[in-house]
């Protein structure tokens, strides 16, 4: 059982084999489609799903240590979808050794996908420590008997948007009453759907098409406006020549974060030092990552993901367009990862807004993360010059 709804291959059938023509949905499934109840079931999707190793101790490369961390053993994280440039932190981690400094004696980047497992079910059945996801997934979750929590995420923002061309630009939600917008269905259509509430726009002011996930319909004028992920289709459409507009769900009332790390009530409990320590090594490669997006796509396209058939210059530009989710006035001032209480009062609204109710308390538990910082203030200066440096290099991602 999978949480991704789109089953197409990385590859795009109108776009080539540049792997970059993605699914959309990425790890935001459907309320309905994540069916995590009672442990079997959550054991039966594990165990049928087909996951694929990553990095290990052998693939850490550099990094020094002062003095020598404790054991920590061997650790599996659950990847949200292939290994492309979304896991650049990562790679860094593997490969510059801050997993081997913070005392993890071997690290499994374990990928995720369409057949993959997901994170909470990885997570709670214990094949995964920690898993790449979001509030959407996680929150149905927890209030189906999931003993899980978010304890951070990598992105500010959702990079759901609303894609559209030159010659019909939408340029915000406004603008889309009368216009015929391609959503794909499922999960989507349900994110979509909490959009048009948010902005008291009612479904009969748009005329929603459903669209597969290819953005060549946009183009074609079969529909105005097309569901896309900031980070990839509209960049898919630059490199065809198309001048694009876009605007994203969460500057319209839709703030979900995503790319988050969940982990399960039981390790925060009994092994919270182990889930300090993977955040912190977290944070140390995603600072890496965030500013050097050239060497973040070399390591997904020539190392994690060279069995992807990924394209250097689309992958760098995918990181630097996933830098503008990542970097914000609240990550440069708190930290990376962090989330502040508006940002956390947000997401349960929206949560809300797609027909799920959950309070912020049984959602998330940022507690270890300021234990992290509060031990290594030294985390939040550093990503701050990181971020620096990606505003300063960063192309945008949409015109």
């Amino acid at each position: 059982m999978s949480s991704k709804s789109d089953s197409r291959p990385e590859s795009s059938t109108a776009f080539g084999g540049s792997g970059l023509a993605r699914r959309s949905f990425l790890q935001w499934g459907g309320v309905g489609a994540l069916a995590i109840g009672a442990a079997p079931l959550i054991a039966a999707c594990s165990s049928s799903s087909k996951t694929t190793s990553g990095s290990s101790a052998s693939a850490i490369s550099t990094g020094s240590s002062s003095a020598a961390p404790a054991d920590l053993g061997t650790v599996n994280i659950q990847l949200s979808w292939i290994k492309n440039i979304e896991f650049a932190g990562e790679y860094f981690a593997d490969q510059k050794g801050y997993y081997k400094n913070a005392g993890f004696s071997g690290v499994t980047l374990t990928a995720g996908g369409s057949a993959g497992t997901s994170a909470e079910a990885a997570v709670a059945t214990k094949k995964a420590f920690v898993g790449l996801s979001s509030p959407n997934i996680t929150a149905p979750a927890i209030l189906a008997g999931a003993k899980l929590k978010t304890v951070a995420t990598t992105f500010q923002k959702n990079p759901f948007a609303i894609l559209s061309v030159e010659k019909n630009p939408i340029p915000d939600v406004a603008s889309m009453k009368g216009k015929k917008i391609g959503v794909q269905a499922g999960g989507n259509t349900t994110i979509f759907k909490g959009l048009l509430k948010a902005n008291n726009i009612s479904l009969s002011d748009v005329t929603i098409v459903p669209v597969q996930y290819d953005p060549t319909v946009v183009t074609t004028g079969e529909v105005d406006g097309y569901m896309a992920y900031i980070t990839n289709e509209p960049i898919l459409l630059q490199a065809k020549g198309f001048k694009t507009t876009t605007f994203l769900f969460a500057d319209y009332g839709l703030s979900f974060v995503a790319e988050t790390y969940v982990v399960s009530q039981d390790s925060i409990d009994n092994d919270r030092d182990k889930v300090k320590a993977l955040l912190k090594a977290e944070i140390q490669g995603w600072t890496d990552a965030v500013a050097n997006p050239t060497q973040s796509a070399t390591y997904a396209v020539g190392t994690y993901g060279k069995d992807q058939n990924l394209a250097q210059a689309e992958q760098v530009d995918e990181a630097n367009a996933q830098n503008g989710l990542i970097v914000s006035a609240d990550s440069i001032a708190n930290g990376l990862f962090t989330m502040t209480d508006d940002l956390i009062a947000a997401n349960i609204k929206a949560l809300a807004l797609t027909g799920v109710t959950i309070t912020a308390e049984q959602l998330f538990d940022l507690s270890l993360l300021k234990e992290v910082y509060s031990e290594n203030p030294s985390l939040i200066t550093a990503f701050a010059t990181a971020a620096a440096s990606a505003t300063a290099s960063a192309s945008p991602s949409s015109s």
